[in-house]
Protein backbone atom coordinates (compact mmCIF):
# COMPACT_ATOMS: atom_id res chain seq x y z
CA UNK A 1 0.00 0.00 0.00
CA UNK A 2 1.36 3.06 -1.10
CA UNK A 3 1.93 6.01 1.83
CA UNK A 4 -0.69 9.14 1.62
CA UNK A 5 1.37 11.82 0.75
CA UNK A 6 0.75 14.75 3.22
CA UNK A 7 0.75 18.36 1.48
CA UNK A 8 2.15 20.84 3.61
CA UNK A 9 -0.82 23.38 4.10
CA UNK A 10 -0.01 27.15 3.47
CA UNK A 11 -1.12 30.33 4.23
CA UNK A 12 -2.51 32.00 1.00
CA UNK A 13 -1.79 35.69 1.54
CA UNK A 14 -3.75 37.81 -1.12
CA UNK A 15 -1.45 40.18 -2.80
CA UNK A 16 -1.52 43.74 -1.18
CA UNK A 17 -3.30 46.62 -3.63
CA UNK A 18 -1.84 49.89 -4.20
CA UNK A 19 -4.99 51.75 -3.53
CA UNK A 20 -5.20 55.99 -2.54
CA UNK A 21 -6.32 56.91 1.22
CA UNK A 22 -9.30 58.17 -0.25
CA UNK A 23 -10.47 54.80 -2.13
CA UNK A 24 -8.95 53.21 1.13
CA UNK A 25 -11.56 55.04 2.77
CA UNK A 26 -15.04 53.80 0.30
CA UNK A 27 -13.65 50.35 -0.14
CA UNK A 28 -14.05 49.86 4.23
CA UNK A 29 -17.44 51.63 3.61
CA UNK A 30 -18.57 48.60 1.17
CA UNK A 31 -16.94 45.81 3.58
CA UNK A 32 -19.19 47.37 6.27
CA UNK A 33 -22.20 47.31 4.05
CA UNK A 34 -22.54 50.98 3.53
CA UNK A 35 -25.28 51.81 0.30
CA UNK A 36 -26.13 55.49 1.10
CA UNK A 37 -23.30 58.59 1.81
CA UNK A 38 -24.80 61.89 2.73
CA UNK A 39 -22.49 64.95 2.20
CA UNK A 40 -21.19 67.97 0.90
CA UNK A 41 -17.45 68.07 -0.81
CA UNK A 42 -15.03 71.29 -0.70
CA UNK A 43 -11.34 71.40 -0.49
CA UNK A 44 -9.91 69.37 2.18
CA UNK A 45 -12.22 66.09 1.24
CA UNK A 46 -11.65 66.75 -2.85
CA UNK A 47 -9.57 63.36 -2.56
CA UNK A 48 -12.08 61.09 -1.36
CA UNK A 49 -14.71 62.66 -3.51
CA UNK A 50 -12.54 61.86 -6.72
CA UNK A 51 -11.81 58.38 -5.56
CA UNK A 52 -15.55 58.45 -5.19
CA UNK A 53 -16.15 59.71 -9.20
CA UNK A 54 -14.86 55.64 -9.96
CA UNK A 55 -17.68 54.29 -7.02
CA UNK A 56 -20.89 55.52 -8.51
CA UNK A 57 -22.48 52.08 -9.22
CA UNK A 58 -21.62 50.76 -5.88
CA UNK A 59 -22.41 53.74 -3.48
CA UNK A 60 -24.87 56.12 -3.43
CA UNK A 61 -23.98 59.83 -2.70
CA UNK A 62 -26.82 62.35 -1.56
CA UNK A 63 -25.81 65.75 -2.34
CA UNK A 64 -27.20 68.16 1.16
CA UNK A 65 -27.00 71.70 1.01
CA UNK A 66 -25.61 71.98 4.19
CA UNK A 67 -23.54 69.82 6.15
CA UNK A 68 -26.00 70.11 9.39
CA UNK A 69 -28.57 68.80 6.79
CA UNK A 70 -26.23 65.91 5.73
CA UNK A 71 -25.37 64.48 9.83
CA UNK A 72 -29.51 65.15 10.05
CA UNK A 73 -30.19 62.68 6.90
CA UNK A 74 -27.48 60.19 8.13
CA UNK A 75 -29.33 59.99 11.84
CA UNK A 76 -32.90 59.59 9.82
CA UNK A 77 -30.97 56.62 7.97
CA UNK A 78 -29.56 55.27 10.50
CA UNK A 79 -33.26 55.49 12.60
CA UNK A 80 -35.24 53.61 9.94
CA UNK A 81 -32.62 51.30 8.54
CA UNK A 82 -31.29 50.17 11.74
CA UNK A 83 -27.74 50.57 10.41
CA UNK A 84 -25.09 52.57 10.91
CA UNK A 85 -25.44 56.28 9.27
CA UNK A 86 -22.39 58.26 7.31
CA UNK A 87 -21.92 61.64 6.16
CA UNK A 88 -18.88 63.34 4.63
CA UNK A 89 -17.92 66.98 5.26
CA UNK A 90 -14.91 68.70 4.64
CA UNK A 91 -12.68 70.79 6.79
CA UNK A 92 -13.02 73.85 8.66
CA UNK A 93 -16.54 75.28 8.30
CA UNK A 94 -17.33 72.55 7.13
CA UNK A 95 -16.74 69.99 9.73
CA UNK A 96 -17.74 72.89 12.20
CA UNK A 97 -21.21 72.31 10.63
CA UNK A 98 -21.91 68.77 12.00
CA UNK A 99 -21.24 69.36 15.62
CA UNK A 100 -25.02 70.16 16.34
CA UNK A 101 -25.89 66.47 14.80
CA UNK A 102 -23.32 65.05 16.21
CA UNK A 103 -24.39 66.25 19.83
CA UNK A 104 -27.97 65.22 18.44
CA UNK A 105 -26.35 61.53 17.61
CA UNK A 106 -25.10 61.64 20.76
CA UNK A 107 -27.60 62.21 23.51
CA UNK A 108 -30.02 59.95 21.17
CA UNK A 109 -27.38 57.13 20.51
CA UNK A 110 -27.20 57.05 17.14
CA UNK A 111 -25.09 55.49 15.20
CA UNK A 112 -23.33 57.61 12.90
CA UNK A 113 -19.60 57.66 10.93
CA UNK A 114 -18.44 60.99 10.23
CA UNK A 115 -15.63 61.32 7.69
CA UNK A 116 -14.21 65.17 7.73
CA UNK A 117 -11.36 66.35 5.25
CA UNK A 118 -8.35 68.25 7.17
CA UNK A 119 -5.57 70.40 5.48
CA UNK A 120 -1.93 68.83 5.07
CA UNK A 121 -0.42 67.28 8.11
CA UNK A 122 2.48 70.13 7.40
CA UNK A 123 0.10 72.49 7.76
CA UNK A 124 -1.89 71.23 11.23
CA UNK A 125 -1.35 74.13 14.17
CA UNK A 126 -0.78 76.65 11.43
CA UNK A 127 -3.98 78.17 10.82
CA UNK A 128 -4.14 76.79 7.91
CA UNK A 129 -7.33 78.12 5.70
CA UNK A 130 -9.99 75.88 6.18
CA UNK A 131 -8.10 74.65 9.33
CA UNK A 132 -9.49 73.86 12.57
CA UNK A 133 -9.10 71.73 15.57
CA UNK A 134 -11.64 68.71 14.80
CA UNK A 135 -10.55 66.19 16.89
CA UNK A 136 -10.80 68.79 20.28
CA UNK A 137 -13.83 70.14 18.75
CA UNK A 138 -16.03 67.04 18.45
CA UNK A 139 -14.22 64.97 21.39
CA UNK A 140 -17.45 66.15 23.73
CA UNK A 141 -19.85 65.22 20.90
CA UNK A 142 -18.69 61.59 19.96
CA UNK A 143 -18.37 58.20 21.13
CA UNK A 144 -14.51 58.24 19.81
CA UNK A 145 -13.06 60.45 17.37
CA UNK A 146 -9.50 59.94 15.50
CA UNK A 147 -7.29 62.08 13.17
CA UNK A 148 -5.17 60.15 10.22
CA UNK A 149 -2.31 61.66 8.59
CA UNK A 150 -0.88 58.40 7.45
CA UNK A 151 -2.73 56.70 4.58
CA UNK A 152 -1.82 53.00 5.95
CA UNK A 153 -3.72 53.46 9.03
CA UNK A 154 -7.22 54.10 7.06
CA UNK A 155 -8.65 50.14 6.92
CA UNK A 156 -7.85 49.47 10.77
CA UNK A 157 -8.98 52.89 11.61
CA UNK A 158 -12.56 52.59 9.52
CA UNK A 159 -12.86 49.33 10.96
CA UNK A 160 -12.86 50.34 14.27
CA UNK A 161 -14.60 53.51 13.84
CA UNK A 162 -17.55 51.43 12.29
CA UNK A 163 -17.50 48.59 15.39
CA UNK A 164 -17.47 51.69 18.09
CA UNK A 165 -19.98 53.32 16.18
CA UNK A 166 -22.84 50.49 16.27
CA UNK A 167 -21.49 48.51 19.11
CA UNK A 168 -23.56 48.39 22.82
CA UNK A 169 -24.69 52.24 23.03
CA UNK A 170 -24.37 53.55 19.24
CA UNK A 171 -23.32 57.03 19.06
CA UNK A 172 -21.63 59.37 16.41
CA UNK A 173 -17.99 58.60 15.29
CA UNK A 174 -16.08 61.09 13.58
CA UNK A 175 -12.81 60.03 11.87
CA UNK A 176 -10.88 62.89 10.17
CA UNK A 177 -8.22 62.77 7.79
CA UNK A 178 -5.74 65.14 6.22
CA UNK A 179 -5.69 65.58 2.52
CA UNK A 180 -2.05 64.20 2.06
CA UNK A 181 -3.32 60.99 3.99
CA UNK A 182 -5.99 60.86 1.36
CA UNK A 183 -3.95 61.33 -1.71
CA UNK A 184 -1.50 59.19 -0.33
CA UNK A 185 -0.80 55.66 -2.34
CA UNK A 186 -0.23 52.51 -0.07
CA UNK A 187 -0.25 48.78 -0.39
CA UNK A 188 -3.42 47.66 0.82
CA UNK A 189 -3.33 44.16 2.77
CA UNK A 190 -7.56 43.93 2.56
CA UNK A 191 -10.16 44.95 4.81
CA UNK A 192 -11.09 43.51 8.36
CA UNK A 193 -13.45 44.14 10.57
CA UNK A 194 -12.97 44.82 14.15
CA UNK A 195 -14.43 42.80 16.51
CA UNK A 196 -12.52 43.95 19.76
CA UNK A 197 -11.06 47.27 20.83
CA UNK A 198 -8.82 46.77 24.13
CA UNK A 199 -10.63 48.08 27.09
CA UNK A 200 -13.46 48.73 25.30
CA UNK A 201 -16.37 46.52 26.59
CA UNK A 202 -19.89 47.36 24.42
CA UNK A 203 -21.55 44.88 26.44
CA UNK A 204 -21.36 44.70 29.99
CA UNK A 205 -21.15 41.21 31.71
CA UNK A 206 -24.41 40.35 32.63
CA UNK A 207 -25.04 39.11 36.19
CA UNK A 208 -26.85 37.02 36.77
CA UNK A 209 -27.48 37.31 40.08
CA UNK A 210 -29.38 40.71 39.36
CA UNK A 211 -31.98 39.54 37.28
CA UNK A 212 -32.38 36.81 40.30
CA UNK A 213 -32.96 40.06 42.38
CA UNK A 214 -35.22 41.74 40.07
CA UNK A 215 -37.86 38.98 39.51
CA UNK A 216 -38.02 38.46 42.92
CA UNK A 217 -39.36 42.26 43.21
CA UNK A 218 -41.45 41.71 40.46
CA UNK A 219 -43.19 39.04 41.33
CA UNK A 220 -43.62 40.57 44.90
CA UNK A 221 -44.65 43.81 43.56
CA UNK A 222 -48.74 44.75 43.49
CA UNK A 223 -48.44 47.80 41.51
CA UNK A 224 -45.41 47.16 39.57
CA UNK A 225 -44.57 49.67 36.48
CA UNK A 226 -42.64 49.65 33.25
CA UNK A 227 -40.95 52.70 31.96
CA UNK A 228 -39.54 52.33 28.21
CA UNK A 229 -36.55 53.77 26.38
CA UNK A 230 -35.05 53.60 22.82
CA UNK A 231 -32.61 50.67 23.98
CA UNK A 232 -35.49 48.23 23.22
CA UNK A 233 -35.23 49.27 19.47
CA UNK A 234 -31.37 49.89 19.41
CA UNK A 235 -31.16 46.23 21.15
CA UNK A 236 -34.04 45.19 18.72
CA UNK A 237 -35.72 43.63 21.79
CA UNK A 238 -39.39 45.00 20.52
CA UNK A 239 -40.24 40.98 20.49
CA UNK A 240 -38.49 40.25 24.21
CA UNK A 241 -40.28 43.27 25.68
CA UNK A 242 -43.46 42.25 24.25
CA UNK A 243 -43.17 38.96 25.62
CA UNK A 244 -42.09 40.46 29.56
CA UNK A 245 -45.50 42.53 29.69
CA UNK A 246 -47.38 40.19 28.14
CA UNK A 247 -45.92 37.41 30.92
CA UNK A 248 -46.28 39.94 33.82
CA UNK A 249 -49.02 41.46 32.98
CA UNK A 250 -47.63 45.30 33.66
CA UNK A 251 -48.70 48.42 32.64
CA UNK A 252 -46.06 49.80 30.60
CA UNK A 253 -45.22 53.83 29.52
CA UNK A 254 -42.73 54.96 26.59
CA UNK A 255 -40.45 57.43 26.57
CA UNK A 256 -40.69 59.98 23.08
CA UNK A 257 -37.69 58.04 22.33
CA UNK A 258 -39.16 54.69 22.67
CA UNK A 259 -42.28 55.38 20.76
CA UNK A 260 -43.21 52.39 18.28
CA UNK A 261 -40.88 49.71 20.18
CA UNK A 262 -44.45 48.66 21.40
CA UNK A 263 -47.61 48.92 19.23
CA UNK A 264 -49.58 52.04 20.28
CA UNK A 265 -52.79 50.19 20.42
CA UNK A 266 -51.33 47.10 22.91
CA UNK A 267 -53.75 47.04 25.75
CA UNK A 268 -50.82 47.45 27.78
CA UNK A 269 -49.85 50.56 26.33
CA UNK A 270 -50.59 52.81 28.75
CA UNK A 271 -48.72 56.38 27.19
CA UNK A 272 -46.64 58.55 27.73
CA UNK A 273 -44.08 59.88 30.00
CA UNK A 274 -42.55 63.17 30.59
CA UNK A 275 -43.80 67.10 30.32
CA UNK A 276 -46.32 66.55 27.57
CA UNK A 277 -46.84 62.88 28.27
CA UNK A 278 -50.43 61.24 29.78
CA UNK A 279 -51.89 61.67 32.72
CA UNK A 280 -51.91 58.67 34.25
CA UNK A 281 -48.23 57.34 33.40
CA UNK A 282 -47.17 60.46 35.27
CA UNK A 283 -49.40 60.69 37.98
CA UNK A 284 -49.27 57.10 38.89
CA UNK A 285 -45.24 57.07 38.79
CA UNK A 286 -45.70 58.00 42.35
CA UNK A 287 -48.11 55.61 43.57
CA UNK A 288 -46.54 52.40 41.66
CA UNK A 289 -44.41 50.16 44.21
CA UNK A 290 -41.82 48.86 41.49
CA UNK A 291 -40.69 50.93 39.14
CA UNK A 292 -39.25 49.07 35.97
CA UNK A 293 -37.09 51.12 33.59
CA UNK A 294 -35.85 49.31 30.19
CA UNK A 295 -33.42 51.25 27.64
CA UNK A 296 -33.69 54.61 29.23
CA UNK A 297 -32.30 57.05 31.40
CA UNK A 298 -34.34 58.93 33.02
CA UNK A 299 -33.87 62.29 31.60
CA UNK A 300 -35.59 65.35 33.41
CA UNK A 301 -38.44 66.04 30.91
CA UNK A 302 -39.50 62.28 32.40
CA UNK A 303 -38.61 62.52 35.92
CA UNK A 304 -39.66 66.63 36.91
CA UNK A 305 -38.15 66.91 40.21
CA UNK A 306 -35.68 64.12 41.07
CA UNK A 307 -36.24 64.55 44.62
CA UNK A 308 -39.96 64.18 44.15
CA UNK A 309 -39.74 61.42 41.67
CA UNK A 310 -41.09 57.49 42.72
CA UNK A 311 -39.67 57.99 46.22
CA UNK A 312 -42.11 54.77 47.46
CA UNK A 313 -41.13 52.91 44.75
CA UNK A 314 -38.17 49.88 44.30
CA UNK A 315 -36.31 50.36 41.25
CA UNK A 316 -34.79 48.38 38.56
CA UNK A 317 -33.01 49.41 36.07
CA UNK A 318 -32.07 47.33 32.68
CA UNK A 319 -29.93 49.31 30.71
CA UNK A 320 -26.41 48.67 28.50
CA UNK A 321 -24.73 51.43 29.32
CA UNK A 322 -23.44 51.24 33.57
CA UNK A 323 -22.69 54.63 33.44
CA UNK A 324 -26.74 55.49 32.58
CA UNK A 325 -27.51 53.30 36.26
CA UNK A 326 -27.70 55.43 39.46
CA UNK A 327 -26.82 58.60 37.43
CA UNK A 328 -30.15 60.22 37.99
CA UNK A 329 -32.37 58.11 39.92
CA UNK A 330 -31.33 55.59 42.28
CA UNK A 331 -31.20 51.94 41.55
CA UNK A 332 -32.59 49.36 44.02
CA UNK A 333 -31.14 46.57 41.43
CA UNK A 334 -29.01 47.52 38.53
CA UNK A 335 -29.08 44.68 35.45
CA UNK A 336 -26.89 45.42 33.39
CA UNK A 337 -26.54 44.07 30.01
CA UNK A 338 -28.33 44.06 26.36
CA UNK A 339 -32.21 44.18 26.80
CA UNK A 340 -32.61 41.77 24.32
CA UNK A 341 -30.41 38.97 26.42
CA UNK A 342 -31.46 40.39 29.77
CA UNK A 343 -35.05 40.41 29.22
CA UNK A 344 -35.64 36.77 28.14
CA UNK A 345 -33.55 35.71 31.03
CA UNK A 346 -36.14 37.83 33.51
CA UNK A 347 -39.01 36.89 31.85
CA UNK A 348 -38.20 33.24 32.28
CA UNK A 349 -38.03 33.99 36.23
CA UNK A 350 -41.15 35.92 36.60
CA UNK A 351 -44.39 34.96 37.13
CA UNK A 352 -47.67 34.88 35.35
CA UNK A 353 -50.15 37.69 35.91
CA UNK A 354 -52.26 40.16 36.21
CA UNK A 355 -53.12 43.52 37.71
CA UNK A 356 -56.70 44.37 36.92
CA UNK A 357 -57.11 46.89 39.63
CA UNK A 358 -54.00 48.56 38.58
CA UNK A 359 -54.47 48.72 35.20
CA UNK A 360 -57.72 50.16 35.65
CA UNK A 361 -56.26 53.00 37.23
CA UNK A 362 -54.59 54.17 34.21
CA UNK A 363 -57.71 53.82 32.27
CA UNK A 364 -59.63 55.72 34.68
CA UNK A 365 -57.14 59.01 34.37
CA UNK A 366 -57.22 58.35 30.58
CA UNK A 367 -61.06 59.26 30.67
CA UNK A 368 -60.79 61.94 32.70
CA UNK A 369 -57.44 63.59 30.26
CA UNK A 370 -59.83 62.48 27.27
CA UNK A 371 -62.67 64.43 28.89
CA UNK A 372 -60.80 67.38 29.98
CA UNK A 373 -57.83 67.51 26.83
CA UNK A 374 -57.86 64.77 24.23
CA UNK A 375 -61.61 64.85 22.83
CA UNK A 376 -61.01 68.45 22.19
CA UNK A 377 -58.41 68.31 20.83
CA UNK A 378 -58.66 65.61 18.37
CA UNK A 379 -62.35 66.62 17.81
CA UNK A 380 -62.45 70.50 18.25
CA UNK A 381 -65.90 72.17 18.69
CA UNK A 382 -64.56 75.80 17.00
CA UNK A 383 -63.52 76.69 14.27
CA UNK A 384 -60.01 76.42 14.29
CA UNK A 385 -57.69 73.85 13.41
CA UNK A 386 -55.66 72.02 15.69
CA UNK A 387 -52.37 70.00 15.11
CA UNK A 388 -54.23 67.11 17.19
CA UNK A 389 -57.22 66.96 14.64
CA UNK A 390 -54.46 66.85 11.82
CA UNK A 391 -52.37 63.61 13.40
CA UNK A 392 -55.74 62.19 13.59
CA UNK A 393 -56.82 62.22 9.96
CA UNK A 394 -53.32 61.38 9.15
CA UNK A 395 -53.55 58.40 11.53
CA UNK A 396 -56.92 57.13 9.54
CA UNK A 397 -55.41 57.19 6.25
CA UNK A 398 -51.87 55.86 7.26
CA UNK A 399 -53.54 53.22 9.40
CA UNK A 400 -50.36 53.69 11.59
CA UNK A 401 -47.79 52.21 9.06
CA UNK A 402 -45.96 55.39 8.35
CA UNK A 403 -42.78 56.82 9.64
CA UNK A 404 -43.44 60.57 10.92
CA UNK A 405 -40.64 62.38 11.60
CA UNK A 406 -40.97 65.06 13.87
CA UNK A 407 -38.90 68.55 14.48
CA UNK A 408 -38.79 70.10 17.67
CA UNK A 409 -41.97 72.28 19.71
CA UNK A 410 -45.74 72.27 20.01
CA UNK A 411 -46.30 70.00 17.11
CA UNK A 412 -43.37 67.57 18.14
CA UNK A 413 -45.07 66.99 21.46
CA UNK A 414 -48.60 66.63 19.65
CA UNK A 415 -47.49 64.33 17.03
CA UNK A 416 -45.63 62.53 19.51
CA UNK A 417 -48.79 61.76 21.82
CA UNK A 418 -51.51 61.24 19.14
CA UNK A 419 -49.60 59.44 16.60
CA UNK A 420 -50.39 55.51 16.16
CA UNK A 421 -47.50 53.12 15.04
CA UNK A 422 -47.98 49.49 14.20
CA UNK A 423 -44.30 49.03 13.98
CA UNK A 424 -40.78 49.83 15.48
CA UNK A 425 -38.40 52.13 14.13
CA UNK A 426 -41.14 54.49 12.89
CA UNK A 427 -40.76 57.25 15.33
CA UNK A 428 -37.90 59.51 14.27
CA UNK A 429 -37.34 62.18 16.36
CA UNK A 430 -34.46 64.60 18.12
CA UNK A 431 -34.95 63.75 21.72
CA UNK A 432 -32.39 65.06 24.13
CA UNK A 433 -31.06 67.59 22.35
CA UNK A 434 -34.03 68.90 20.84
CA UNK A 435 -33.20 70.25 17.84
CA UNK A 436 -34.63 72.74 15.53
CA UNK A 437 -34.14 72.02 11.72
CA UNK A 438 -34.40 68.64 12.15
CA UNK A 439 -37.07 66.70 10.83
CA UNK A 440 -36.64 68.01 6.92
CA UNK A 441 -33.11 66.47 6.61
CA UNK A 442 -33.73 63.46 8.35
CA UNK A 443 -37.13 63.03 6.75
CA UNK A 444 -35.13 62.31 3.60
CA UNK A 445 -32.47 59.98 5.18
CA UNK A 446 -35.21 58.12 6.81
CA UNK A 447 -36.77 57.84 2.87
CA UNK A 448 -33.20 56.37 2.10
CA UNK A 449 -33.26 53.93 4.97
CA UNK A 450 -36.58 52.60 4.58
CA UNK A 451 -37.66 53.21 0.92
CA UNK A 452 -40.92 51.31 0.71
CA UNK A 453 -42.10 53.20 3.14
CA UNK A 454 -44.52 56.63 3.65
CA UNK A 455 -41.99 58.82 5.60
CA UNK A 456 -43.61 62.06 6.70
CA UNK A 457 -42.61 64.80 8.11
CA UNK A 458 -44.58 67.13 10.55
CA UNK A 459 -42.77 70.68 11.27
CA UNK A 460 -43.75 73.72 12.50
CA UNK A 461 -43.28 77.00 10.65
CA UNK A 462 -40.02 77.37 12.82
CA UNK A 463 -38.29 74.65 12.65
CA UNK A 464 -38.84 74.76 9.04
CA UNK A 465 -36.80 77.85 8.34
CA UNK A 466 -34.03 76.75 9.84
CA UNK A 467 -33.09 73.92 7.51
CA UNK A 468 -35.80 74.59 4.35
CA UNK A 469 -32.86 74.76 2.03
CA UNK A 470 -32.72 70.95 1.80
CA UNK A 471 -35.75 70.93 -0.70
CA UNK A 472 -33.05 71.22 -3.23
CA UNK A 473 -32.05 67.79 -1.61
CA UNK A 474 -35.62 66.56 -2.53
CA UNK A 475 -35.53 68.24 -5.78
CA UNK A 476 -31.82 66.25 -6.72
CA UNK A 477 -32.81 62.91 -5.46
CA UNK A 478 -36.58 62.45 -6.53
CA UNK A 479 -36.73 61.62 -2.89
CA UNK A 480 -40.55 60.90 -2.32
CA UNK A 481 -41.34 62.57 1.08
CA UNK A 482 -44.59 64.35 2.41
CA UNK A 483 -43.58 67.57 4.17
CA UNK A 484 -46.72 68.80 6.71
CA UNK A 485 -46.43 71.96 8.06
CA UNK A 486 -48.63 73.03 10.96
CA UNK A 487 -47.97 76.73 10.72
CA UNK A 488 -49.52 78.63 13.80
CA UNK A 489 -47.59 81.37 13.41
CA UNK A 490 -45.45 81.37 16.17
CA UNK A 491 -42.27 79.91 17.71
CA UNK A 492 -44.89 77.44 19.49
CA UNK A 493 -43.32 76.12 22.58
CA UNK A 494 -41.99 79.25 23.33
CA UNK A 495 -44.78 80.98 23.26
CA UNK A 496 -46.52 78.92 25.40
CA UNK A 497 -44.32 78.84 28.09
CA UNK A 498 -44.08 82.69 28.05
CA UNK A 499 -47.91 82.39 28.50
CA UNK A 500 -48.25 80.76 31.21
CA UNK A 501 -44.42 81.52 33.53
CA UNK A 502 -43.91 85.30 31.80
CA UNK A 503 -47.31 86.90 32.17
CA UNK A 504 -47.68 86.57 28.22
CA UNK A 505 -44.59 88.89 27.74
CA UNK A 506 -44.50 87.33 24.16
CA UNK A 507 -40.80 88.26 23.98
CA UNK A 508 -39.73 88.23 19.67
CA UNK A 509 -41.58 84.64 19.31
CA UNK A 510 -44.13 85.85 16.64
CA UNK A 511 -42.56 84.64 13.50
CA UNK A 512 -43.49 85.44 9.65
CA UNK A 513 -43.19 82.99 7.24
CA UNK A 514 -42.98 82.58 3.25
CA UNK A 515 -45.44 81.47 1.14
CA UNK A 516 -44.59 77.66 1.51
CA UNK A 517 -46.14 76.58 -1.04
CA UNK A 518 -44.47 79.04 -3.68
CA UNK A 519 -41.34 78.29 -2.05
CA UNK A 520 -42.13 74.82 -2.95
CA UNK A 521 -43.30 75.35 -6.17
CA UNK A 522 -39.60 77.01 -6.99
CA UNK A 523 -37.95 74.00 -6.19
CA UNK A 524 -40.75 71.67 -8.24
CA UNK A 525 -42.35 70.02 -5.48
CA UNK A 526 -46.22 69.69 -5.35
CA UNK A 527 -48.23 71.91 -2.56
CA UNK A 528 -51.17 72.67 -1.21
CA UNK A 529 -52.18 75.54 2.03
CA UNK A 530 -55.09 74.44 4.09
CA UNK A 531 -57.09 77.01 6.49
CA UNK A 532 -60.25 75.07 6.75
CA UNK A 533 -61.20 72.02 8.34
CA UNK A 534 -63.37 71.12 4.93
CA UNK A 535 -60.46 71.15 2.74
CA UNK A 536 -58.17 68.86 5.33
CA UNK A 537 -58.79 65.32 4.51
CA UNK A 538 -58.77 66.03 0.75
CA UNK A 539 -55.92 67.77 0.79
CA UNK A 540 -54.14 64.52 3.19
CA UNK A 541 -55.45 61.97 0.42
CA UNK A 542 -53.97 64.14 -2.13
CA UNK A 543 -50.78 64.66 -0.14
CA UNK A 544 -50.51 60.79 0.96
CA UNK A 545 -51.85 59.80 -3.35
CA UNK A 546 -48.74 62.23 -5.08
CA UNK A 547 -46.43 60.07 -6.40
CA UNK A 548 -43.53 62.22 -5.43
CA UNK A 549 -42.51 64.66 -2.86
CA UNK A 550 -45.49 66.99 -1.47
CA UNK A 551 -45.61 69.87 0.91
CA UNK A 552 -48.79 70.81 3.03
CA UNK A 553 -49.12 73.94 5.06
CA UNK A 554 -51.85 73.71 7.48
CA UNK A 555 -52.61 76.99 9.52
CA UNK A 556 -53.60 75.69 12.83
CA UNK A 557 -54.72 78.12 15.90
CA UNK A 558 -52.36 80.74 17.02
CA UNK A 559 -52.19 80.31 20.82
CA UNK A 560 -53.33 76.76 20.77
CA UNK A 561 -51.27 75.14 24.18
CA UNK A 562 -50.43 71.53 24.53
CA UNK A 563 -51.90 69.66 27.73
CA UNK A 564 -51.33 68.05 29.81
CA UNK A 565 -48.28 69.55 31.24
CA UNK A 566 -45.87 69.02 34.17
CA UNK A 567 -44.74 72.56 34.46
CA UNK A 568 -40.68 72.89 34.91
CA UNK A 569 -39.28 72.29 38.60
CA UNK A 570 -42.36 70.31 39.88
CA UNK A 571 -43.18 66.59 40.39
CA UNK A 572 -44.93 64.72 37.84
CA UNK A 573 -47.40 64.19 39.93
CA UNK A 574 -47.85 67.87 39.43
CA UNK A 575 -49.21 67.34 36.31
CA UNK A 576 -51.92 69.79 34.76
CA UNK A 577 -54.11 69.15 32.48
CA UNK A 578 -55.03 72.59 31.92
Amino acid sequence: MQPVAVIEEKEITKPATVISGGAAVLEAFLAEGVDTIFGYPGGAIMPIYDALYDYNEKLKHVLVRHEQGGIHAAQGYARTSGRVGVVFATSGPGATNLVTGLADAMIDSTPIVAVTGQVFAHLLGTDAFQETDVINITTPVTKWNYQVTDANEIPAVMAKAFYIARSGRPGPVVIDITKNAQLQKFDNPGYEKCTHVRSYRPKPIVRKQYVEEAAKLINAAERPFVVFGQGVILGKAEKEFRCFIEKTGIPAAWTILGLSALPTDHPLNVGMLGMHGNYGPNLLTNECDVLIAVGMRFDDRVTGRLDKYAKQAKVIHLDIDPAEIDKNVKATVGVWGDCKETLPMLTKLVETKVYPQWVEKFRTCDQEENKEVIFEELHPSNETLTMGEVIRNLNELTNGDAVIVTDVGQHQMVACRYAKFNQSKSNVTSGGLGTMGFALPAAIGAKFGAPDRTVVAVIGDGGIQMTIQELGTIMQTEVNVKIMILNNQFLGMVRQWQQLFHDRRYSFVDIASPDYVQVAKGYGIEGQKVTDRKDLRAALERMLAHPGSFLLEVMVGKENNVFPMVPQGCSVSEIRLK
